[in-house]
């Protein structure tokens, strides 16, 4: 079966069961068709979205410290790569990789990343692998039983709730010959820092947020008006997180295929959670998954911090 036609069903079967809830809400994981892949990179180069300057900062400065747990012919296995943007620092210094492979669920953005690094590190094997790394999937046989340092970057671990958060920390734990995992974590800060990089002036985070609906439409036959839709971001200080929601902003019933799906004025779809962590609260899950921090090295304001975890 083509594989379009498969994430097509899967976005069907995943949408309506998560519009149908008490709490209407959608699985972030569907943010990123090409289009909002494009956004989110768009996202990462806007004054208030702190961290990825600051990821890119902790990185330059530090990536000495990190090259010391590189082991020799080691493949860099990156979850969740989009442009490979932060990947560049690493792959400028670790000059003993064999390989690097990102992993993405994005196929045709993944593809391009992946081409245009192959072409620019001419010595690396660069070897793509679509994928959604929230689930079980195989690494390309020549890589199984190969040295393996993890990548996530970019925070995207506070997307997912703490139990959640654990399964893919003890997943990676269980890879095969993984000696190293290098983790971005946003951190806890004022509330009007944190609004701001979800709610930009520019409305890049709104149009980034909307396009679920716009996918929606153009894949599996909704009819969402989408300018009876605002996007939200908020603080729930109890969880330590921002929530990013689209808020009916009328009564309205809309269509996908056969089904019909109400909302109330003021109803919102819960779209994307993003967690903050201190130290403390990251060692915690880390631990329940069979990780040791062994380095944590944060920027001058705290904002954020790059973690080296490794195997207890």
């Amino acid at each position: 079966m083509d594989k379009r036609i498969i994430n097509n069903i899967d976005l069907l079967t995943s949408a309506l069961a998560s519009l149908s809830a008490e709490n209407k809400w959608l699985d972030s994981k569907w943010f990123y068709d090409p289009a909002g892949s494009v956004l989110f990179e768009d996202i990462t180069k806007l004054p208030e979205y702190y961290p990825t300057r600051t990821e890119v900062k902790i990185l330059t400065k530090n990536i000495d410290q990190l090259q010391a747990y590189i082991p020799d012919g080691a493949a860099l296995v990156e979850l969740g790569s989009g442009s490979s943007t932060k990947t560049r620092i690493l792959l400028d210094r670790f000059h003993n990789l064999n390989a690097y492979l990102p992993l993405d669920i994005s196929e045709e953005f993944l593809k391009q990343s992946a081409n245009e690094l192959a072409f620019d590190y001419p010595d690396l094997i660069v070897d793509p692998v679509v994928a959604d790394f929230m689930v079980p999937f195989k690494f390309p046989e020549n890589h199984v039983n190969s040295s393996k340092i993890a990548f996530f970057p970019g925070s995207t671990i506070g997307n997912l709730e703490s139990d959640k958060a654990i399964q893919l920390l003890a997943s990676i734990h269980e890879w095969n010959q993984v000696s190293a995992f290098i983790i971005g974590i946003d951190l806890i800060k004022d509330i009007d820092t944190l609004i701001s990089a979800y709610d930009d002036a520019a409305g890049v985070t709104a149009a980034f947020n909307l396009n679920i609906l716009h996918r929606m439409n153009r894949e599996i036959g909704a009819n969402f008006d989408l300018e009876k839709y605002k996007h939200e971001a908020r603080w729930n200080v109890e969880q330590s997180r921002i929530e990013m929601h689209l808020v009916s902003l009328v009564a309205q019933i809309v269509n996908i295929g056969a089904t019909k799906i109400c909302f109330e004025a003021g109803e919102s779809i819960h779209t994307e959670n993003s967690h903050k962590y201190s130290q403390q609260s990251f060692a915690k899950i880390a631990a329940q998954s069979g990780w040791n921090i062994s380095k944590f090295i944060t920027d001058e304001d705290d904002f954020f911090a790059v973690a080296v975890l490794q195997p207890k």
